[in-house]
């Protein structure tokens, strides 16, 4: 009778549980994220819901960290912002944000990086040849998926905009999502080469 691998189960989960480490990295990548929303945006369309550098932090945060760590650290920042510091674009802040046109798009951050780094960590298991191509569909998949789909949901609901005007309203914000997400990858292919624990390691260690 074959004897348990005693040492698998301590091994298993000390890979999945958080230490000082992932927590101080959740922090730091949410301060990325406050701080991109600090560099003043461009309103768009009618109801001027604003092109910021958001985007590109919050899918850098997925695409670096992971699916359960990128959707802490852009969580913590949406929480910090709801309980009233002034880290939303334009030095907004508290749950009033949440009655605005752009709220879809807020809502959708935290979703988006963990979409994002979810599939970041399919790829980094699957294979390493065109790792930049593959982290930028990763990143435009929650893009597409989230952001967009839920801030075209945010202007129908609290802009009060048909699905054809919301939609169109959200068209100009496209081109330049797509080249955060270029650049999101290329920088998270540089972070995972520089710093392999960081998620590299991590994710291979699971399989």
């Amino acid at each position: 009778m074959s004897q348990p691998d005693t040492a698998a189960a301590p091994r298993a989960a000390s890979r999945t549980r958080w230490g000082a480490t992932d927590l101080g990295l959740i922090a730091v990548f949410a301060a990325l994220v406050a701080a991109s929303a600090l560099i003043p945006g461009i309103p768009v369309g009618a109801l001027g819901v604003p092109i910021t550098l958001q985007l590109l932090a919050v899918v850098l945060t997925g695409l670096v960290l992971g699916g359960g760590r990128g959707f802490a650290a852009v969580g913590l920042y949406l929480l910090l912002g709801l309980a009233g510091l002034p880290i939303f674009s334009g030095g907004r802040s508290g749950p009033g944000i949440l009655a605005t046109p752009s709220a879809g798009y807020i809502i959708g951050f935290p979703l988006a990086a963990a979409a994002a780094g979810w599939l970041a960590g399919v790829v980094i298991r699957r294979t390493a040849k065109y790792r930049t191509v593959f982290l930028f569909l990763a990143a435009l998949v929650g893009t597409v998926v989230l952001v967009h789909g839920l801030g075209v949901l945010g202007m129908m609901v609290n802009g009060k905009l048909d699905f054809t005007k919301a939609f169109l309203a959200d068209l100009p914000y496209y081109p330049g999502d797509i080249l955060k997400c270029f650049l999101a990858s290329v920088i998270a292919v540089s972070l995972h080469k520089a710093f392999p624990d960081v998620l590299v390691r991590r994710v291979r260690q699971l399989r």
